[in-house]
């Protein structure tokens, strides 16, 4: 790796943060209503019958429980949004590091092990018991606009806090397994695709650093091939994080169970449930953390000299 492209832990760290941040609270309502999505037993359909699209299960709970409830579980996300993506990145560049052999030469296919292992780090550290308390928060059907609708979580903590306390601290992690084979499958295709197209860019117009708009666009398109190869894990995943696990169910039989229960009562299509939300989230999602990353990293590399001075100074 090229040292422009060597990042420190407290660059990963502040930019990717930032850059998770500004992903959160832009595409976080598609996310609601891809979890809705998912967790319908049957097809969502409007007054005359029809099949309703993403856009109108949207309308429908601007509807029926005001706007600000697409921003359910917006609590969760962003509470754990900066301690993942610091991971992400900062993991990913660890391991990309230790992937070259006695000549420094990196291995084949080091973007790939890397971009794997780090989604796997942040599974089990960070998104898993944020996916959870998000979960429960985006399936309330309560409307935010009447004080006197009360749900049974109330925010992010508050759920947090009730679901440990009456299910145990293990339910946080429940899915783990699911969720660390989707973070997994994203990364290893969000990382290769991304710097492949990188790279490529930057040798075609010979350029140190692309424009913002191009490093948009290519994580839009790296962020697109996770969802529509890992969907089925994720309906899955996010049908056994809602509700709390049968007495005495074991995670593979509860898996079983809910993988059997999709395909005798919903069918396979019900597997690509919430595809098109979850690819209009994850995509735009990557293209704003990526080119968010990419500009505030930058920054910081230009101004770490000054930073360390003024650190001096004190």
């Amino acid at each position: 790796m090229a040292a422009r492209d060597r990042k420190s832990p407290l660059t990963n760290l502040v930019a990717g943060g930032s850059a998770g941040f500004m992903e959160a609270l832009i595409c976080h309502p598609l996310d609601t209503i891809k979890v809705r999505m998912q967790l319908a037993k049957n097809i969502p359909r409007n007054a005359a019958g029809g099949n309703l699209s993403f856009v109108g299960v949207g309308l429908r709970i601007i509807r029926k429980e005001s706007p600000l409830a697409l921003y359910k579980g917006l609590g969760a996300v962003t509470a754990g949004i900066v301690p993942k993506m610091a991971i992400r990145f900062t993991t990913f560049q660890f391991y990309k590091d230790l992937m070259v052999d006695k000549n420094g030469t990196p291995w084949k296919l080091n973007n790939l092990w890397a971009g794997l292992l780090a989604g796997v780090t942040e599974a089990v550290l960070v998104v898993t018991p944020m996916d959870v308390v998000k979960i429960r928060l985006q399936a309330q059907r309560h409307s935010m606009a009447d004080p006197l609708d009360l749900p049974k979580y109330r925010n992010a903590a508050h759920c947090a806090f009730t679901v440990v306390r009456e299910e145990g601290f293990g339910a946080l992690y429940r899915g783990v397994g699911l969720t660390s084979l989707r973070q997994a499958s994203n990364q290893a295709a969000n990382f290769p695709t991304y710097h492949f197209l990188k790279g490529y860019l930057q040798r075609a117009q010979d350029l140190k650093e692309l424009p913002g708009y191009q490093s948009a666009i290519i994580g839009c398109i790296s962020g697109a091939m996770g969802p529509l190869v890992n969907n089925p894990i994720d309906i899955v995943k996010t049908r056994i994080q809602k509700t709390p696990n049968p007495e005495g169910l074991s995670g593979w039989a509860r898996f079983k169970d809910v993988n059997g229960s999709i395909l005798k009562n919903e069918g396979w299509r019900a597997f690509y449930k919430g595809v098109t939300p979850r690819v209009l989230r994850v995509a735009p999602g990557q293209a704003v953390t990526f080119a968010v990353y990419e500009r505030v990293s930058s920054w910081l590399d230009q101004n770490s000299d000054t930073f360390k001075m003024a650190a001096v100074a004190k």
